[in-house]
């Protein structure tokens, strides 16, 4: 019929029809199939039903499409809602998902007990298929649960009641924004922009964190989250790696959006660590001493950035949205980074300033329920916890069971640690 295959997807073809481009995505024999003119697009149903029989055709700007509710809006957006497949997978789990947590993880997601009971036969089958679920759902539809899934699909097959509870946390978050959906958009779909950070040895093996999102305004069209695969000596080596493992990515959906007629016209990568971002503009002249050691391939980064023309520009930490997929945020920072990956608010909106929380991350062992203490007045599951003073006299006090002497001497060493100055007696 004269269509061509995107060379980097091939279940994409386009062809230019009356002027416009004709693109067809499929998906094994679910087809969807767009141009301006509703006429061409008949057109090319009759050709495919001449060859293959009569199909089920449905048309407009609602469909519903492998589990997924598509909107098509006027401004230019979609939407994508799955809210019934999340309720399978909140029935899967058999237990009853009664709270609503505020956060998909707590802040104790990477750690592991090694003292948890492991799951049963028929209880480590359930986790896989609730978590296998929920992989499919984050892919499509809830970017803002893509770490805790990311996280327990490593456990699969070796749960335990601990992980067991990870799910549930993320299970009792989804019940709580059952109505929420991402919504995709572009200013130009020639401008793009990327974010890569990581977050260093937060896993039991003292492996780093990646994470990564691409965006052309509102959503993110692209994310990852992903335990990296080496151990590294600083955070900077960590970010190199964690840039070195999403920039394919991001070439690929250069070379992707150049096949369907879209060469960028910008395309930043943002980071926010000021040595990484000289290792990769750079290479090997600025390697150190503290730096020989890593690997040559992480160099790469270097001609391929030059070969892409890709600009790598410094980005706030407080403005890193691949921030969300490399830690468990909490309170406003979290809702900040989730409302523009889920589409709700313009990318512009990470340069607003956001009230400082008291505290941005959950409890370890407890989940709390109704407090408000949130910056902005929301519920959060935070608690305050008021520094503790010590004075001379609360020290001394606690030694006076001993010697005379032997007190003094625990007392001017312990509020020494605390006031500097005593170290001068």
């Amino acid at each position: 019929m004269g269509f061509l295959l995107n060379p980097y997807d091939a279940c994409v073809a386009n062809k230019v029809i009356d002027g416009k481009q004709c693109t067809i995505v499929w998906h094994v024999d679910d087809t969807k199939i767009s141009h301006e003119d509703s006429k061409a697009v008949s057109h090319v149903i009759e050709k495919i039903e001449d060859r293959f029989g009569e199909m089920t055709v449905t048309r407009g700007k609602e469909h519903v499409f492998l589990g997924m509710n598509i909107s098509f809006h006027d401004d230019g957006t979609a939407s994508i809602k799955m809210k019934d497949y999340i309720k399978e997978a909140i029935i899967h789990i058999g237990e009853d998902i009664t709270r609503s947590a505020t956060t998909p993880a707590k802040q104790n997601l990477f750690e592991i007990k090694e003292d948890s009971v492991p799951l049963t036969d028929a209880g480590r089958e359930i986790f896989h298929s609730v978590v296998a679920k929920l992989l499919y759902v984050l892919k499509r539809g809830r970017l803002d649960i893509q770490l805790p899934i990311a996280f327990l699909c490593t456990r699969v097959s070796c749960s335990t009641e601990q992980d067991w509870s990870k799910l549930k946390r993320t299970l009792e978050y989804l019940r709580g924004t059952l109505d929420d959906f991402v919504t995709f958009g572009a200013d130009d779909m020639c401008k793009m922009q990327t974010w890569v950070d990581a977050s260093y040895a937060v896993h039991e093996d003292m492996k780093s964190h990646t994470g990564g999102v691409v965006s052309f305004g509102r959503g993110a069209a692209m994310s990852k989250s992903s335990k990296q695969k080496l151990n590294t000596k600083s955070s900077t080596e960590a970010e190199l790696v964690g840039a070195s493992d999403y920039l394919p990515y991001s070439i690929w959906a250069k070379k992707f959006l150049e096949a369907q007629g879209y060469p960028l016209t910008e395309n930043v990568f943002y980071q926010d660590n000021e040595s990484t971002i000289k290792f990769e503009k750079n290479g090997r002249k600025s390697c150190r001493p503290k730096s020989r050691h890593i690997d040559i391939r992480y160099f790469f980064i270097k001609d391929r950035l030059d070969l892409e023309h890709m600009n790598v520009q410094h980005c706030p930490t407080e403005q890193m949205l691949a921030d969300f997929f490399t830690k468990p945020l909490q309170g406003n920072l979290f809702r900040k980074f989730r409302d523009v990956i889920m589409g709700h608010k313009h990318i512009d909106s990470l340069k607003e300033t956001v009230p400082t929380p008291s505290q941005e991350r959950v409890e370890r062992d407890h989940l709390l329920e109704n407090v408000r203490n949130g910056a902005d007045g929301r519920r959060t599951d935070v608690t305050i916890r008021k520094p503790v003073k010590n004075t001379y006299a609360n020290i001394t006090r606690q030694g006076v069971r001993c010697k005379p002497l032997e007190s003094a001497r625990k007392a001017l060493l312990s509020l020494s640690r605390i006031n500097p100055i005593v170290r001068t007696v």
